[in-house]
């Protein structure tokens, strides 16, 4: 890093998400059909947006903020794991949904690679109602988990905050989030809003998807074609940078041994993002990327450990059902 680390502008990162709760069940081999597959399984809290939020405050970002929706019946918990990861939580409790789920069946014979089941549950119904325009007081920058858009309530929330951050000349990145969703919502569409961005970070099989293009350093420069800054993560190939249609930058992976691959692009942006924060380059902001992901695929679940008030790892306690009268999170 060196000198190529200078402090960035004042201000911290917003952003704007989901959280949900992941069921991670990890077993070796195909599953069996219509009988038991053994398998070490555990609740942990997840969701795209909040494991960006806490893998930037891990990184270094003193500064975390999200705005995402959540049940009552998980409100407390998340909002705990949160606060111990350094992120200022502003949590809406739905009235009607319940926090979303996501079942997360790993291989541990395949490379960790993992399927998901999602069920979005309130991490979707983010509406305009929750956003306002005072959330970006002291924001330097401000970041979108593309799982927004696959919801009209939410995308319409999302389209809020960008209009917003562009007025107040906030840069806003956005990571397409799911290639299975982004093909149903439609890559024409997607393209019309990630346009505006600044920064985009699609994984390899999210570029070739939006461009067309088999290639993914191809893809990736087409798709910096298109104004923002494309970063594209690819695993075990490590990363490049992609700006005005022209790759400039190829970062390679950190080598890791895999047990989880889940959250492992959340965490490439999140320490990405932390790395802008601290006033680094590009190359080097996904060198930090790189290495966090190596992180995040050596541990089970989405998100960085936890320390406690001795420095040690602290477990994660299952979720309990908050009280209804349960006070509301605080604020940024």
């Amino acid at each position: 890093m060196g000198d190529e680390v200078t402090g960035g502008p004042p201000g911290g990162l917003l952003v704007v998400g989901d959280v949900i709760t992941d069921v991670v069940a990890r077993h070796r081999g195909p599953l069996a059909t219509s009988t038991d597959t053994a398998a070490v399984i555990r609740t942990l809290p997840g969701g795209a947006g909040a494991n960006v939020a806490c893998w930037a405050a891990d990184a270094g970002c003193t500064d975390v903020r999200l705005l995402a929706r959540v049940g009552a019946d998980a409100a407390r918990w998340h909002e705990r794991e949160l606060l111990a990861a350094g992120v200022r939580p502003r949590l809406v409790v739905d009235p009607v949904a319940p926090t979303g789920t996501v079942i997360c069946l790993v291989d541990g014979e395949a490379a960790a690679e993992r399927t998901f089941l999602t069920s979005s549950g309130a991490s979707l119904r983010l509406e305009p109602a929750d956003w306002s325009e005072e959330l970006l007081d002291g924001v330097a920058r401000l970041h979108l988990s593309g799982y927004l858009l696959f919801a009209e309530s939410s995308r319409a929330l999302a389209e809020a905050a960008l209009a917003a951050a562009r007025a107040r000349g906030v840069p806003v990145s956005l990571d397409p989030a799911s290639a299975g969703f982004l093909a149903r919502f439609g890559t024409d569409r997607f393209l019309e809003f990630a346009e505006r961005l600044d920064v985009l970070l699609p994984s390899r099989d999210e570029a070739c998807l939006l461009t067309g293009v088999s290639d993914w350093a191809g893809a990736a420069a087409e798709l910096s074609g298109l104004g923002p800054v494309v970063v594209a993560k690819s695993g075990a190939e490590g990363a490049l940078v992609a700006r005005s249609g022209v790759v400039c930058a190829r970062v390679p992976a950190v080598p890791a041994r895999a047990t989880d691959s889940t959250g492992a692009g959340d965490a490439f942006t999140g320490a990405f993002l932390a790395a802008l924060m601290a006033g680094a380059g590009w190359e080097v902001a996904a060198e930090w990327g790189c290495r966090a992901g190596a992180r995040a695929v050596a541990r089970v679940g989405g998100r960085p450990p936890c320390p406690d008030d001795d420095g040690r790892t602290r477990p994660t306690p299952a979720p309990h059902a908050p009280s209804p009268h349960a006070p509301s999170p605080p604020t940024p």
